[in-house]
C-alpha cells in the first residue's frame, strides 16, 4: 500500500480538482431533478473526455515538458489563446469553489461569521499550504483528503440505500425543454472538469518527476486511478440525490451557503443526525480539495504560460500570480458577489464550448514528432479521441442552436 500510495500522486490531484462543484452541486441536482435518468450523460462524458485528460500525464511522461510547450510548438496564436481563454475564467472559478466551501464550513462549524469571512479564511488557508509546503506537501495532502471524500461519499450512499425512500428509477431521460438542456450543458461541461486541467495534470506530473522518473505506464496509472475515483463519487453523488431528494419538491439556492444548509438539512432530516457528520465531511473535503488544487494549478500554468510567451524564467512567477488570482477572488466576493451565478454560468459555458479546442490541441501535441512512436497513442485510442472530438462539437452546435 506505501509504494502503491507513493506512485500516486498527479492522478490523485487531478480527481481533488476535478471532483467539486460539478460533483457536488450539479450531480446532485442530476439525482433531485432527473433520478438516476442522467447516468448515461456521466459516463458519456468521462468516455468522450478520457484521452484527452490522458494525453497530459502522458505527453510530460514521453517528453519531460509540459503541454504548454506542446501548444507553443503547435503554434505561438495557440498558447496566446489558452493564456485569454484562462484568464476570463481563473477568477470566476476560484471564487466559485471557494464560496462553497466557504458555506459548507460555515453550516458545518456552527460560526456565525459572514460568507465573505469565511471564503477569506479558505483562501489564506489554502495560500498557506501551497506557499510554505510547496508541491511535495500538497502531494502528501491531496491523498489524505480524497481518500477521505471517497470513502465518507460510499459511506453514504450505501447507508441511504439502505433507509425508506421512494422507488427509484433507472430510465435514462434526454432533456428537452430549454431549461433542461442548458442545465445538460452545464453539468457536461464541467463533468468531471473542464479538459483544460489535463494541462495542470502534465504540470503536476513534472512536479512529481523531480521525486523520480515517471514512465508512460506509470504516469498513465496514476491518472486511471484518479480519472476512475471521478466516476465513482460522480455516480454516488448523482444517487444520494436521486434517493434523498428526487421528488421532494424541494428548491435549490443559488447561494453557495444556502445550498450547503440545504444538502446537509435534507440528508440529516431522512437519515437521521449521524448523516451530518458523514455528509459535512464528504462535503467539505470534496470542495476543499477543489479550492486548494485550482488555487495551485491556475497560477502555475499562467507563470508557465508567461515565461514561454516571453522566452524569459520568472522566480517568483508563481507567487505573484497566485497573488493576482487571490486579488481578483477578493474583489468578486466584495463587489460582484450578487453577480456571481451569472458568472458561474458564463464560465461554465465557456468551458464547455471550449472542450473541442483543449481536445484538438492535445490531440495533436500527444501525436507531434516530439512524442517518440512508442508514446504516441494507440490506433484504437485515436480513434476514439476523434469520436470524441466530433462529438464536442456537436453538442456545442446543439447548444448554440438552442439560444
Amino acid at each position: 500500500m506505501k509504494n502503491l500510495l507513493r506512485q500516486l500522486g498527479p492522478g490523485l490531484l487531478f480527481a481533488g480538482a476535478a471532483i467539486g462543484v460539478s460533483h457536488l452541486v450539479q450531480s446532485t441536482r442530476a439525482g433531485a431533478d432527473y433520478g438516476l435518468g442522467l447516468l448515461w450523460a456521466l459516463v458519456l462524458i468521462h468516455l468522450i473526455k478520457y484521452p484527452f485528460f490522458q494525453f497530459g500525464p502522458r505527453y510530460a511522461a514521453a517528453t519531460g515538458t509540459s503541454l504548454l510547450e506542446g501548444y507553443l510548438k503547435l503554434g505561438k496564436p495557440l498558447l496566446v489563446l489558452y493564456f485569454i481563454i484562462n484568464l476570463l475564467t481563473m477568477f470566476t472559478i476560484q471564487t466559485a469553489v471557494t464560496i462553497v466551501t466557504a458555506g459548507i464550513a460555515t453550516y458545518i462549524f456552527g460560526m456565525d461569521w459572514s460568507i465573505t469571512t469565511w471564503s477569506l479564511i479558505v483562501t489564506a488557508c489554502c495560500a498557506a499550504i501551497l506557499l510554505v509546503g510547496r508541491y511535495s506537501f500538497l502531494d502528501k495532502l491531496m491523498k489524505v483528503i480524497v481518500i477521505t471524500l471517497t470513502i465518507s461519499t460510499l459511506a453514504a450512499v450505501l447507508i441511504a440505500g439502505f433507509e425508506p425512500h421512494q422507488p427509484v428509477s433507472f430510465e435514462q431521460i434526454i432533456p428537452k425543454d430549454t431549461i433542461g438542456i442548458a442545465f445538460l450543458i452545464a453539468f457536461m461541461g464541467w463533468m468531471p472538469a473542464p479538459l483544460d486541467i489535463s494541462i495542470w495534470h502534465s504540470l503536476w506530473s513534472l512536479e512529481k518527476a523531480k521525486e523520480g522518473k515517471i514512465t508512460r505506464k506509470s504516469a498513465v496509472f496514476d491518472f486511471n486511478i484518479g480519472f476512475l475515483g471521478t466516476i465513482i463519487v460522480g455516480a454516488c453523488f448523482i444517487s444520494l440525490g436521486a434517493l434523498i431528494m428526487n421528488n421532494s419538491g424541494e428548491s435549490f439556492s443559488a447561494s453557495g451557503g444556502a445550498f450547503a444548509k440545504q444538502l446537509i438539512d435534507m440528508y440529516t432530516s431522512s437519515l437521521g443526525n449521524w448523516a451530518f457528520y458523514i455528509i459535512g465531511l464528504a462535503a467539505l473535503t470534496t470542495m476543499f480539495s477543489t479550492t486548494l488544487t485550482t488555487l495551485d494549478a491556475s497560477p502555475r500554468a499562467m507563470n508557465k504560460t508567461l515565461e514561454l510567451l516571453t522566452g524569459k524564467t520568472q522566480k517568483r512567477g508563481y507567487a505573484a500570480w497566485m497573488l493576482v488570482l487571490i486579488s481578483g477572488t477578493v474583489c468578486i466576493l466584495f463587489f460582484l458577489t450578487s453577480e456571481m451565478g451569472r458568472l458561474v454560468e458564463i464560465a461554465t459555458i465557456l468551458s464547455f464550448l471550449t472542450a473541442p479546442f483543449f481536445a484538438i490541441a492535445n490531440f495533436f501535441a500527444m501525436n507531434s514528432e516530439d512524442v517518440a512512436e512508442d508514446d504516441r497513442p494507440s490506433t484504437a485510442l485515436k480513434i476514439a479521441s476523434w469520436v470524441g472530438i466530433v462529438l464536442l462539437i456537436a453538442f456545442g452546435i446543439w447548444y448554440l442552436s438552442t439560444l
